[in-house]
């Protein structure tokens, strides 16, 4: 990454982040809206070809473009963000991280026509929606914080329906959700002919219930799925468990 000092960084309000043992750096927002581990999760479950299109709604700074860029070198990933500070971060960290792959769009996932996107185009459409439900629990008191996860500026339902909007018939769609509203993300899905074809739940302890979801739906697929092992990312209090180690390690 083109260097930055701390100085410019906290200027700018922007903290510079590493993950997968550094090989990956990224700027984001040092208030409001940060990325976290489901994020990391959601881009290590999805296994994009070297010839598919890769279409992310609501993508942050753009950690889950650049992790598939980095990971499996897609043809084509097009990071949509609505809030335009985030959307040149995107652009930022793909051209630090060299991911010519990924192209920065700032947009409305619920608008019905946006100029440079064309339906159907995709060959896998991935999203980590707001996990609250409008109007449950508390909003955070930052704006882009509640934009991007209190469900203020788009919910399950809209993250759903511009999936299928953008995804080719066939395609794979696939989220990371709130695991106690599970019921409520494969209805939906369903509702838009998205059907599940790998599901696999996240517990942060074996004892523990699962916290977090993640669903692969397969556009106008059939109906059966696969309902993968779970995942433990602790084994103990502050220890990862030997998967989630490698999930954030450098392969």
């Amino acid at each position: 990454m083109t260097e930055v000092t701390a100085e410019e960084l906290a200027a700018r309000g922007e903290t510079c982040d590493s993950i997968l043992d550094g090989a990956l750096t990224l700027i984001q927002p040092r208030k409001g809206y940060r990325f976290s581990l489901e994020a990391i999760l959601l881009a290590r479950f999805v296994r994009p070809r070297a010839a598919d299109r890769v279409l992310e709604l609501g993508a942050g700074c753009g950690v889950v473009a650049v992790m598939l860029a980095a990971l499996y070198h897609p043809r084509e990933i097009v990071a949509m963000e609505l809030q335009p500070r985030l959307a040149a971060m995107i652009a930022r960290n793909a051209a630090a991280n060299s991911a010519a792959a990924v192209r920065a769009l700032c947009a409305d996932l619920r608008s019905p026509r946006i100029a440079t996107l064309a339906p159907a185009h995709f060959d896998l459409v991935v999203a980590n929606p707001p996990f609250r439900a409008l109007g449950a629990g508390r909003e955070s008191p930052d704006r882009g914080r509640r934009l991007a996860r209190g469900g203020r500026a788009a919910a399950l339902a809209d993250f759903t329906a511009a999936a299928r909007r953008y995804a080719r018939h066939g395609a794979r769609v696939a989220f990371v959700f709130a695991a106690s509203r599970s019921a409520e993300l494969i209805a939906t899905m369903r509702s838009h002919r998205l059907e599940p074809k790998r599901i696999r739940f996240v517990h942060p302890r074996a004892d523990a219930p699962a916290s977090v979801i993640l669903v692969e739906s397969r556009h106008g697929g059939g109906v059966e799925a696969a309902v993968e092992p779970p995942l433990i990312l602790y084994e103990r209090p502050g220890a990862y468990s030997a998967e989630a180690l490698a999930m954030l390690s450098h392969p």
